[in-house]
């Protein structure tokens, strides 16, 4: 799913990486715990996150990811901002909860991250 189309479903703002929109996530991810996101996270997966933090930018980039979403209307300070923007990690704010967001993609076909989604 083109990330242009994750913004729309999602009504969510572009934070920094509107020229980057029209790349692809291959899957989602939903955590507030990076530990989790570097072990079982696939490269060019979207996270979710209520997480607003720096290091949600440098495990983005560890782990090759896609892009990030702020849920719940978590804003990140500017240096968040700028780290990403440098870094070519597209950033979007929407308003929604986690649970309501992840269901919303997965419902529009972005498989999740989980080792089972492999087998399907």
């Amino acid at each position: 799913m083109k990330l242009a189309q994750i913004q729309k479903v999602l009504e969510a703002e572009v934070l920094c990486g509107v020229e980057l929109l029209d790349q692809e996530a291959k899957c989602a991810c939903g955590s507030d715990l990076m530990s989790d996101v570097l072990a079982f996270t696939k490269e060019r997966a979207i996270l979710l996150t209520g997480l607003t933090h720096i290091q949600v930018i440098r495990t983005a980039e560890m782990s090759d990811l896609a892009g990030i979403i702020f849920v719940r209307g978590k804003r990140p300070g500017p240096e968040v901002i700028i780290m990403a923007r440098e870094m070519g990690i597209p950033l979007l704010l929407t308003q929604r909860q986690m649970y309501e967001a992840c269901g919303i993609l997965y419902k529009d076909g972005l498989i999740g991250s989980s080792l089972k989604e492999e087998t399907l």
